[in-house]
């Protein structure tokens, strides 16, 4: 159904429509949206933070509230913003740069978003409902097995819902990459974004397992009293941190291997160049997924694992730096000799080259095993990650809403407000965590609610607040040009960056079912091949021919609503009985759900086996 359609119908319709929908770019925009709100909220957190830390000795909130909130930023930033944001640009873009009409599984796609959805929902209840998590978002044990409050419940739980949803996109992603390329789309003329996120889509295969086992190990720790992490009672709480670590280093590439994705996109684009070196890129994304599951224990030198084992820790982590300096040079090369435009997503671009070189830097600071006993635990180790993690992926996100929001919603975001975003942003984020290096030297702790007068640690901390304020306008401005652009924005052609893939081929807006007629891809960049040859659009590889696209369904938000009431049911089923009704209640509509599902299912095969046998017997 078209956006002029629904506007005709009323705000009901399109509500339903977005509750209901198994479409592919709609259910991106819904992951932006819900990405959007938990990176907000996750950034209120981190200003509480830093307003604690401004000054020495600072009343401003309590112990108690600053470790809640300090455990909840990470959560919430790691699992309910980053990681949703980067599906919300898959969903979007992919398809279209493959040349498919939707992906694999559109069901399961919904259902993904949903998940994910009503596992950070049930997180964030913990703050009203006895308080949330206030262990740190690793959750070493036993803290997080002794924990009085129902906080790491709700983690245990939230999380396990959050990530079903993942492993769902993850693998849907898989199929629908492996199996649903345009004629001619070979593995080596996939765009760089494709690229990353079927990498990212198989580190999220192998490592979220491992969360989920951890996760639910946790929780038979907690609500039953199994003692998996409970070293007095036989236990282990450093399987714990092996168990996290696991997933929790393979996440950081996750994240980041995107958003290398994107800036590769953004940069050919507006360098008006070919990807300078693309085999070695691609093999370089490739290398750092397989360095990225042998690192994990770097995480953990001060546990005492012994000299050996740390060694071989350091060494594999430091080797991750050679494939992360091919794909630096190859950026830069790209750019070397091209015609750039300044545009708001090439800033964040050339911004991100110099901003995530200091944090590979760090990060080989880290890897020394002897010289991590003292970064370790310091703010040394909050400003690397940072670097990482906000330089990497959270300016790529940024540059990727403002690159692909023609594609999304038809018009461009102002171009002088996202440069105010840019530098306020970009500014702003060297001065919050460019003197956290030196403050963590300095000896200043990590997750410590406050620190004393006479420490020499005033000035940094005062200068680190004042950044993150900084942030936080540029972060207004975005939203502003959002909603600006949003109701007075003029619509823009299909495409106005004079783009290379796929995605730019289309009209404005995207049909329902993409191309009418699969294109027949020619080489890398295939667009930009079509332009210079003088066709202006896309050769079709196939006649016109009926399109077949599926349904929408309400099952989706209908089980993972189910899984969030049984969710809350099992958190509080000692308190009260109504636990147990929950638990009931949920798994009745959960498993009810799977049913109707199934049993459409096979009504639909035999309704479509008849049609065809009817057309068979027709044809005779």
């Amino acid at each position: 159904m078209s956006t002029a359609a629904l506007e005709k119908q009323g705000f009901g319709a399109t509500l339903w429509d977005y509750l209901t929908t198994v479409d592919h770019k709609k259910i991106g925009i819904l992951y932006l949206l819900g990405g959007g709100f938990f990176f907000l909220l996750g950034g209120l957190e981190a200003m509480l933070i830093r307003l604690q830390l401004m000054l020495p000795d600072n009343e401003l909130i309590g112990a108690q509230f600053y470790n809640e909130v300090m455990t909840m930023h990470g959560t919430t930033m790691i699992f309910l913003a980053a990681m949703p944001l980067i599906f919300a640009f898959m969903n979007a873009i992919v398809p279209l740069q493959i040349g498919a009409r939707d992906v694999a599984f559109p069901f399961v796609n919904a259902l993904g978003f949903w998940l994910f959805l009503f596992g950070g929902l049930l997180l964030n209840l913990s703050w009203f409902m006895g308080g949330a998590p206030d262990g740190g978002w690793t959750a070493y044990a036993p803290f997080s097995i002794w924990s009085p409050t129902h906080g790491f419940d709700f983690y245990a739980i939230g999380l396990q819902i959050t990530g079903f949803g993942t492993l769902m996109g993850g693998i849907n992603f898989i199929v629908t990459i492996v199996n649903m390329r345009a004629p001619g789309m070979t593995y080596m003329r996939m765009p760089l974004f494709t690229w990353t996120a079927l990498i990212a889509s198989v580190l999220i295969l192998f490592a979220f397992p491992a969360l989920t086992v951890g996760l639910f190990l946790m929780t038979f720790d907690r609500l039953f009293g199994a003692n998996f992490f409970v070293p007095e009672m036989g236990g282990n709480e450093i399987i714990w941190e092996h168990l996290f670590w696991i997933f929790g280093h393979p996440e950081v590439y996750i994240l980041v291997l995107p958003a290398f994705g994107i800036f590769s996109e953004v940069i050919t684009t507006f360098s008006k160049k070919r990807l300078f070196g693309y085999s070695a890129m691609v093999f370089a994304t490739v290398l750092i997924a397989f360095f990225g599951f042998m690192v994990w224990a770097h995480h953990m030198f001060t546990v005492g694992m012994g000299p050996i084992a740390n060694s071989i820790f350091a060494i594999a982590t430091m080797a991750i730096a050679v494939p992360t300096g091919i794909k630096i040079f190859n950026w830069l090369f790209t750019m070397w000799g091209g015609n750039i435009r300044l545009t708001t997503p090439m800033l964040w671009a050339a911004g991100f080259i110099p901003t995530f070189t200091i944090g590979g830097m760090t990060g080989v600071m880290v890897a020394v095993a002897a010289a991590d006993l003292q970064y370790h635990d310091t703010y040394f180790v909050v400003a690397h990650f940072h670097y990482v993690i906000v330089g990497g992926v959270v300016f790529g996100l940024i540059a990727a809403t403002h690159y692909w929001w023609p594609t999304m919603f038809g018009k461009i975001l102002n171009e002088k407000l996202g440069k105010w975003t840019f530098w306020l942003f970009f500014i702003g984020f060297h001065l919050t965590f460019f003197i956290q290096h030196f403050l963590g030297l300095m000896g200043m702790p990590r997750r410590y609610w406050k620190f004393l007068p006479g420490q020499e640690l005033e000035v940094g901390n005062f200068i680190s607040t004042i950044g993150a304020l900084l942030m936080a306008v540029g972060t207004i401005i975005l939203l502003y040009n959002i909603v600006k652009t949003t109701v007075s924005g003029e619509k823009c052609d299909s495409d106005p960056w004079d783009g290379r893939t796929l995605e730019w081929s289309l009209p404005n807006p995207t049909p329902h079912y993409n191309f009418k007629q699969l294109p027949l891809v020619r080489g890398l960049d295939p667009l930009w091949i079509e332009k210079t040859q003088g066709n202006g659009k896309m050769i079709p590889a196939e006649p016109v021919n009926d399109i077949h696209m599926p349904n929408n369904s309400f099952l989706p938000f209908m089980m993972s609503l189910g899984l969030f009431i049984a969710g809350l049911g099992f958190i509080f089923r000692t308190d009260s009985t109504m636990g147990y009704i929950g638990i009931v209640a949920g798994l009745v509509i959960f498993f009810g759900s799977m049913i109707i599902r199934s049993v459409k299912d096979d009504l639909g095969y035999h309704i479509h086996k008849e049609d065809l046998e009817e057309e068979g017997a027709g044809a005779e």
